[in-house]
């Protein structure tokens, strides 16, 4: 982590692993890119991987909020454009993927945090089972 690191901090904060805070804003946006990228091809893990790779795009979003602004401005288009792919793939879920009480608790909204409120179009069998139980 470099010194006057704000993202790093956070994440560190956030008890994220090491390599995590070493990958920084610019390793959370390949990830989400990542991910993007798995639900293109028909998302084969199950809803705790998938709940884990929306909680990424969550982290992404907060990381942003303290990311010094040259360093933000540097992968904003990167960050919509990944969004706009992913927003593609999915579909509306009717509901938060944690549950209304968590939502609450968080804070999270349909418009903001949108990640959640999705399910992916194109799946395996086992996520569309789980999703459909929630």
């Amino acid at each position: 982590m470099r010194e006057n690191d704000p993202v790093g901090e956070f994440l560190r904060k956030r008890g994220c692993p090491e390599h995590v805070v070493r990958g920084g804003l610019q390793g959370l946006l390949e990830g989400w890119e990542e991910v993007v990228r798995s639900v293109g091809e028909g998302y084969s893990l199950g809803l705790d991987d998938y709940l884990n790779d929306m909680d990424g795009r969550q982290l992404l979003e907060e990381a942003l909020a303290v990311a010094p602004a040259q360093e933000k401005r540097s992968i904003l288009a990167r960050v919509r454009k990944a969004d706009a792919d992913m927003r593609a793939l999915v579909r509306p879920s009717g509901r938060c993927l944690w549950g209304d009480e968590t939502a609450r608790q968080e804070g999270w909204t349909e418009r903001k945090n949108w990640w959640y409120y999705c399910r992916p179009i194109e799946a395996g069998d086992e996520l569309l089972a789980e999703l459909d139980e929630g």
